[in-house]
């Protein structure tokens, strides 16, 4: 008998030691290594444009105006890094295109049938709320008229918020639609879908939130004035 209590004893140990280790792994060390692999993204990103040739600037940089934009996106590659003030004035996000499991271990991930960055329709963009970096950890906090920006390397892209944070389920596509119904929108525009989990550490339903395109600049006149302190 003691040997049976002996062994499931120790059994009882080491299963509990197993979870704390997977509990560590979940919550500290994949945020640890999402974050190294998002920073060195980002670095290649800034490295990668400050090595191309100057790019001529967009013909109006007034709202809604868009440079032409030619070059693919290539799955499971980053194109654009992602700023919201209202989450930091520090947080920064690689843009990959594509959402699957992978891709959204290192960033955030636009979804690849939606609109390009800036042009006619709902550039629409997914991200862990937990887990591998946490990128959406802060999405409840988002309220209308935040300012979500984006650049491409060559201009910067300033999105407001209109609606949201909306609750919704994960079989709600139509939240990326062009002209997403439940968004308010009721004509095309330029407009950005931001999707995460909910809960915080579940999956069964979704978070959104909905912009408009406010402005563009070419990256030679500096920051927006939405990313000055």
């Amino acid at each position: 008998m003691r040997v049976i209590v002996r062994t499931f004893s120790e059994l009882c140990i080491t299963v509990g030691a197993l979870i704390v280790l997977l509990v560590v792994y979940v919550l500290f060390w994949t945020g640890v290594q999402a974050d190294r692999v998002m920073d060195d993204q980002i670095d290649d990103l800034q490295d990668q444009w400050a090595r191309q040739d100057t790019r001529p600037a967009p013909s109006a940089a007034a709202p809604g105006a868009t440079p032409s934009v030619t070059a693919a996106y290539r799955s499971g590659e980053p194109f654009a890094i992602m700023y919201i003030p209202r989450l930091g004035f520090t947080w920064n996000k690689p843009v990959l295109e594509g959402t699957t499991t992978g891709t959204l271990k290192k960033g955030l991930g636009h979804y690849a049938k939606t609109a390009r960055l800036g042009e006619p329709g709902n550039f629409s963009v997914a991200g862990h709320r937990r887990t591998y970096g946490d990128p959406f950890k802060d999405f409840p906090r988002l309220r209308r008229g935040d300012a979500v920006v984006l650049t491409d390397g060559s201009t910067w892209f300033t999105y407001r918020i209109d609606k949201g944070p909306y609750k919704t389920v994960p079989s709600d596509i139509e939240v990326i639609d062009p002209v997403p119904r439940k968004s308010g929108y009721t004509r095309p525009g330029r407009y950005l879908t931001l999707t995460t989990c909910d809960p915080e550490w579940g999956h069964s339903h979704r978070l959104i939130v909905w912009a408009h395109l406010d402005s563009t600049q070419p990256v030679e006149a500096g920051e927006p004035e939405a990313l000055r302190r």
